[in-house]
């Protein structure tokens, strides 16, 4: 049963690489970039080619489905590259091209702010996508990046979902209609986004999850059982958000950018300012792999868990980029 988990963050070394491959995942998209332009993007990206020639018996980066069966049968990590904003394109299709042939995977149209291609979900009123928005998912499809709609706003999303010929995603985010946030998604486009062929990964972040989901592998199998009775048990995956390293510093990156010099609380809030503690069910990434038994027991096939677990996603690549 494969393990795959659309959307981690914070600092990746050796010891995280080692820790992800020896606790069973198969595949994992770190967060290349939040705000960061083409330069540092490429930056990015040529710190993680480096890091697999220097870590080859450890991970290897993945271009395609196949790369993904390989680290199946070989026990090495497969990386998926992904960036959480599409500031590394600078406004130029051509881009979109380029960074496809340098292995990215997985862009998120917008994330906390309004950008040239939507809306996000924390703007008071989301204007939808733009005229360059649809050109971009659509050159996505046609270079096999994948759309992804976490932070993006929900007309946005359906905006995204209509356009682009291929599935999108919403890697890391839960139902809005289990637990309120701006950051989670709507049922209608949970609705659109089965009906399409899409994935959501329901994610373990505690400011958007439930704490009762939190506490224990079952309770996240019970949030993941009621987003499977919205979504369908063939469009619901794994997301955690799970970060290593995030410190003041990095938590305010992913805030303000260079945007603002105002206070930002994110997914946060004037009560719950910094930091939160990790799950207790998801302390460390390698308790992940106790939530197939807890989906068992929770009244799911062994082919669905294995669906949730990793299937979809390996699914929804597949048909995205090969």
């Amino acid at each position: 049963m494969m393990l795959i988990d659309a959307l981690q963050c914070g600092t990746f070394d050796r010891g995280v690489l080692q820790r992800l491959a020896a606790g069973g995942f198969t595949c994992v998209t770190p967060t290349l970039g939040f705000w960061e332009g083409t330069l540092e993007s490429l930056d990015s990206i040529g710190r993680w080619r480096d890091m697999e020639r220097e870590n080859a018996d450890v991970m290897r980066i993945v271009r395609k489905a196949d790369d993904i069966r390989a680290c199946e049968e070989d026990g090495k990590l497969g990386i998926l590259l992904g960036f959480q904003n599409a500031n590394l394109l600078e406004g130029r299709i051509r881009y979109v091209e380029l960074f496809g042939d340098l292995g990215v995977r997985v862009v998120q149209l917008t994330y906390n702010n309004q950008n040239e291609l939507g809306g996000s979900c924390y703007e008071e009123a989301d204007s939808g996508i733009t005229r360059f928005g649809r050109e971009v998912v659509a050159e996505m499809a046609r270079c096999g990046l994948l759309v992804d709609c976490s932070h993006t706003g929900d007309r946005t999303t359906l905006g995204a979902i209509e356009h682009c010929p291929k599935p999108i995603a919403v890697t890391h985010a839960n139902p809005s209609s289990i637990f309120p946030h701006a950051r989670n998604r709507s049922d209608d486009v949970l609705k659109a986004l089965a009906q399409t062929g899409g994935v959501i990964g329901c994610a373990a972040y505690r400011n958007i999850t439930p704490d009762w989901a939190c506490a224990t592998a079952k309770g996240f199998a019970e949030m993941i059982a009621r987003t499977v009775d919205l979504a369908g048990v063939d469009h619901v995956g794994l997301g955690t958000d799970f970060s290593y390293g995030s410190d003041d510093a990095f938590r305010d990156w992913m805030r303000k950018g260079r945007w603002t010099r105002s206070v930002q609380y994110g997914a946060g809030s004037a009560d719950r300012p910094g930091a939160v503690a990790k799950p207790e069910l998801l302390e460390r990434p390698e308790q992940l792999g106790d939530l197939a038994e807890a989906l068992r027991s929770t009244g799911f096939a062994e082919a669905e868990v294995a669906k949730i677990m990793g299937g979809n996603w390996l699914r929804l690549y597949e048909t995205v980029f090969g």
